[in-house]
C-alpha cells in the first residue's frame, strides 16, 4: 500500500507566499513523475506542476513565474512553493504521483492520490 499525505495549506493574504508538502510512503519501488493538482469550489481539478524523476518540470501557465516545484528522490517528497499567491489561487491543492510498487508479488506502476490541502487567499 502506498500512501501520499500533503501538509502546509493554510489562509494566506494577496501577494503572500505558502509551501505545501507532499510525502510519499508504504511499499515503494521507485517514484516517476510527481504532480500537484488543485480544485477550486465548482470547478474541475487543473494540474498546476509536474516534476520527473530527474527534475524536469513543467506548469500551468498561471502560476509560471510565481510556483516552484521540487522534490526529494532520497525522502520520496515533493514540495510547492507559492510565491504572489492570488485570490484565484484559492483551491483544494492534491499531491499526485505514480509510483512503482509491488502487488501480489509483481512489479506494477500506481497512480496514488493525496487527500488534498485547502489553500485560501483573502484579505
Amino acid at each position: 500500500q502506498v500512501q501520499l499525505v500533503e501538509s502546509g495549506g493554510g489562509l494566506v493574504q494577496p501577494g503572500g507566499s505558502l509551501r505545501l508538502s507532499c510525502a510519499a510512503s508504504g511499499n515503494i519501488l521507485s517514484i516517476n513523475t510527481m504532480a500537484w493538482y488543485r480544485q477550486a469550489p465548482e470547478k474541475q481539478r487543473e494540474l498546476v506542476a509536474t516534476i520527473t524523476y530527474r527534475g524536469s518540470t513543467n506548469y500551468t501557465a498561471p502560476v509560471k513565474g510565481r510556483f516552484t516545484v521540487s522534490r526529494d528522490n532520497a525522502k520520496n517528497t515533493v514540495s510547492l512553493q507559492m510565491n504572489n499567491l492570488q485570490p484565484e489561487d484559492t483551491a483544494v491543492y492534491y499531491c499526485n504521483a505514480v509510483t512503482i510498487t509491488t502487488i501480489q508479488g509483481f512489479v506494477r506502476p500506481l497512480e496514488v492520490w493525496g487527500q488534498g490541502t485547502q489553500v485560501t487567499v483573502s484579505t
